[in-house]
């Protein structure tokens, strides 16, 4: 499943540009660890007590996540103002070129509500 998800993935990626939709941006607030902090705040040249003051706030589940959406870090061209330091779960979505698919299968099909590439590449999956 792995290795067909993955083709798949390539595939789609390089038809979809990111930058014209943004949606995840837009609508999904991710976690953020402290790990995350730490690159942002470097990036911002603050301290990450700063960033956590300014940016974030604890949900519903005892994470961090972006006090308000869309992400305070996204331009008006849908560029990321702090690309090379955005947090882990920003740099790994939409997940659909990780290991052990099945088990994010649940998370793909809530994202491809928001994501075109997940969206497509279940499309693609489920046509085959």
């Amino acid at each position: 499943m792995d290795q067909i998800v993955h083709q798949l993935h390539e595939d789609v990626t390089a038809k979809i540009n990111c930058l014209e939709c943004a949606n995840c941006c837009k609508t999904l607030g991710p976690a953020i660890y402290d790990k995350d902090i730490e690159r942002i705040a470097k990036a911002l040249r603050l301290k990450p007590a700063e960033v956590v003051d300014r940016y974030l706030r604890i949900d519903e589940d005892g994470d961090y996540v972006f006090r308000e959406m869309p992400c305070p870090f996204l331009l008006s061209d849908n560029y990321c103002s702090i690309y090379e330091s955005r947090p882990k779960a920003c740099r790994e979505y939409p997940h659909t070129d990780r290991k052990r698919f099945h088990q994010l299968y649940p998370l793909t099909m809530t994202n491809s509500s928001t994501c075109p590439i997940t969206y497509q590449i279940l499309h693609d999956l489920l046509s085959r």
